[in-house]
């Protein structure tokens, strides 16, 4: 059996988690969070842990069975933690400005200014014009905004200038060889 997927998930006082009609719903202090439970797994819950069951050992059921877990531990632990990715922005004039919760204004070495407007249950804080940290509840939908903001402008290996993740690596690359 997988490893992951045999593993409880602890359900906490301040979270409720429902499963109907093979969707699974997890409610808790930061907000609500929903999704289809795939295939034939099954989750049963009781006095405060969730356990996921899968109904043979098919190769479709058993890679299902740890995905779905970390997929409703993630749920669990977004409800009463959120989650956060942090970026830093290096460049010389590369800056951003929160306009609004959900709104950014990046300078990013253009001839104009980049507006990233961020989907629901994303806010966006900036403690520092070279400095954005994504917030929110959904594990999934935090990383694909971080990545989206990164791929604006992706650090190049020469210089090492544009979006990156806090603590990434750029590796360089040497310039031009002088004779």
């Amino acid at each position: 059996m997988s490893r992951i997927g045999r593993s409880p998930i602890t359900v906490p006082s301040t979270v409720t988690l429902t499963v109907a009609d093979g969707r699974v719903t997890v409610s808790g202090p930061n907000g609500t969070l929903e999704r289809q439970i795939p295939g034939d797994i099954t989750l049963s819950v009781d006095d405060g842990v969730c356990t996921v069951e899968r109904p043979d050992d098919e190769r479709e059921n058993r890679a299902l069975h740890g995905l779905t877990r970390s997929l409703v531990a993630n749920m669990v632990q977004g409800v009463t933690e959120g989650y956060q990715k942090e970026l830093e922005i290096v460049g010389v004039g590369y800056r951003a400005q929160a306009k609004g919760p959900g709104s950014l204004e990046l300078a990013l070495g253009f001839s104009h200014t980049v507006q990233f407007e961020a989907p629901d249950g994303i806010t966006f804080e900036v403690p520092a014009a070279t400095r954005v940290i994504v917030k929110g509840i959904d594990k999934e939908a935090v990383g694909q905004v971080a990545a989206n903001l990164r791929k604006l402008r992706k650090p190049e290996p020469y210089k090492g200038k544009g979006v990156r993740y806090a603590g990434e690596r750029v590796v360089r690359k040497a310039g031009k060889a002088q004779k």
